[in-house]
């Protein structure tokens, strides 16, 4: 009967490791893979460069966007010879969307980035994330610095700095209001979807309809707004990381209506690597609103 255990156990793990599955297609003059992990998510990728022979890049992104926040930047990069890799991620990707809350927890959403690299065969990576994908992507550097080979960062600075904010600083504390109001049940779902998503779409003033366009084939999809939403339920801001030994660029905009200056400002007391901190004049949206000037920031932070 013990043996029996050992030898079903044996083949679960072996079915685990072999469900590994890349499967690539073209859709709408862009490429993307559908990537399924050894946890059987399945996260449809935009992927770029994959045939160039430079480093790879993986891009996170935040909420409430797709890996379509990126579409310059995988073209730019690839272009300069980097093998671009953009989830979209646990909740996005239709394939990757469980319905338990507990399931959206940090841990699950750093395992899914090493899951994605390993299922793509790559073991070291530059890591750039927005927003959520910036946090994310703090806690991945945090704990697998031998992976990474920089980091950047848009708009979140360094948890243990954003979360001390959110407590001690009045303008972070004011900025950070809407968590509690997403962390509901249904009332958010609601709330986005009234009169044909037009709150949700508000909130992309700086994108093209062209982009708005691409962000709702996905948030258009069954339960993907509430996946999308339980990252905000399954965490809270008052865990952890610890310091950060890789090379860091963070950038920041000043007009951020969700981040206030003061996580921004403590983030360099974390760093104990080469750090760039930019402030820009935009908002929140970074990548929209001055993607000359931050593919520049990135492609020599990569580079240098």
């Amino acid at each position: 009967m013990i043996l029996l255990k050992i030898f079903l156990k044996c083949l679960f793990i072996i079915s685990m490791l072999m469900s590994e599955e890349v499967n690539f297609f073209n859709q709408d003059n862009e490429s993307f893979a559908d990537v399924t992990t050894k946890n059987n998510l399945t996260f449809t990728c935009r992927v770029s460069g994959l045939e160039n022979t430079g480093e790879t890049v993986i891009l996170l992104h935040g909420f409430p966007s797709t890996s379509h926040m990126w579409h310059e930047l995988i073209n730019f990069l690839s272009n300069e010879n980097y093998r671009v890799i953009a989830p979209n991620q646990r909740g996005y990707s239709q394939g990757a969307r469980p319905s338990e809350i507990s399931e959206y927890r940090i841990d699950n959403l750093v395992q899914d980035v090493l899951n994605i690299a390993d299922a793509m065969d790559v073991n070291k990576f530059h890591l750039i994330g927005h927003d959520w994908g910036s946090a994310v992507g703090w806690a991945v550097t945090a704990t697998n610095k031998e992976r990474i080979l920089t980091w950047t960062a848009l708009s979140v600075p360094h948890l243990d700095a954003f979360g001390d904010a959110i407590v001690n600083d009045e303008t972070q504390e004011e900025k950070s209001y809407y968590i509690d109001i997403f962390r509901m049940k249904f009332i958010p779902e609601l709330y986005f979807k009234f009169l044909n998503y037009r709150n949700l779409k508000n909130i992309w003033s700086s994108s093209s309809d062209m982009q708005v366009e691409k962000y709702m084939n996905v948030f258009g999809q069954r339960k993907a707004i509430t996946g999308a939403l339980n990252w905000y339920r399954a965490n809270e801001f008052d865990r952890k990381i610890g310091v950060i030994y890789v090379p860091t660029l963070m950038i920041y905009g000043l007009n951020d209506a969700a981040i206030a200056e003061k996580g921004v400002d403590e983030t360099e007391k974390y760093i104990k690597a080469p750090y760039t901190l930019k402030k820009l004049n935009v908002s929140h949206w970074i990548m929209q609103e001055s993607f000359e000037e931050v593919s520049v920031f990135i492609l020599d932070h990569l580079q240098n």
